[in-house]
């Protein structure tokens, strides 16, 4: 890792492309971030076997359960959060305020907390034609958050076609650093 001041949360959901999360950890330090990883429960289980390994690439703790209460954080204070790729549930989940999973509850109290906060959808174009879906981005942004979808971002794609390799990772990273030389 090179040295770094500024602290990135990167957050995912369990879509195809999480499986390419260590490369983008990777790319993230190589800007000078310091990244904490955190998932939902489903993308951990996705990833259980390479846990250990992202933990050290990272040098913190894979998170994706809340903390019990008294025990300390073991995350530095983030700068910017990037959640990518965010699910259906996910995305919907954020901006009903429902945080039973741990990284939604951690964008939604940062919306809060005024930490800048990008999210890349991940959704094929059969969940994309839930009005719920149009309702929650359209929430998400006037809270101040910069979601990535549509022309510049994520693209759905039909259903059982989806390009996990083509997931533009690289705009969600870029986003993060524009916000944090706002700040």
């Amino acid at each position: 890792m090179t040295s770094t001041s500024r602290t990135l949360y990167l957050f995912g959901s369990a879509a195809p492309p999480i499986f390419d999360v260590a490369k983008v950890i990777e790319d993230a330090q190589a800007d000078g971030w310091d990244v904490c990883l955190g998932l939902t429960p489903t993308a951990a289980r996705w990833l259980d076997e390479s846990l250990d390994g992202l933990a050290a690439l990272t040098g913190h703790p894979v998170r994706s359960e809340y903390k019990l209460p008294g025990q300390p954080d073991v995350w530095p204070k983030a700068d910017v959060i990037v959640f990518a790729p965010a699910t259906f549930n996910s995305i919907n989940s954020w901006a009903l305020g429902l945080t039973a999973s741990f990284v939604v509850g951690v964008v939604a109290e940062g919306i809060g907390k005024g930490i800048p906060t990008v999210t890349m959808p991940c959704v094929n174009a059969a969940y994309a034609q839930h009005r719920q879906l149009g309702r929650s981005i359209a929430e998400l942004r006037e809270q101040g958050v910069t979601v990535l979808y549509g022309e510049g971002g994520f693209m759905p794609n039909p259903p059982g076609s989806g390009k996990p390799k083509a997931y533009p990772w690289d705009v969600a990273l870029h986003s993060a650093r524009k916000l944090a030389d706002r700040t």
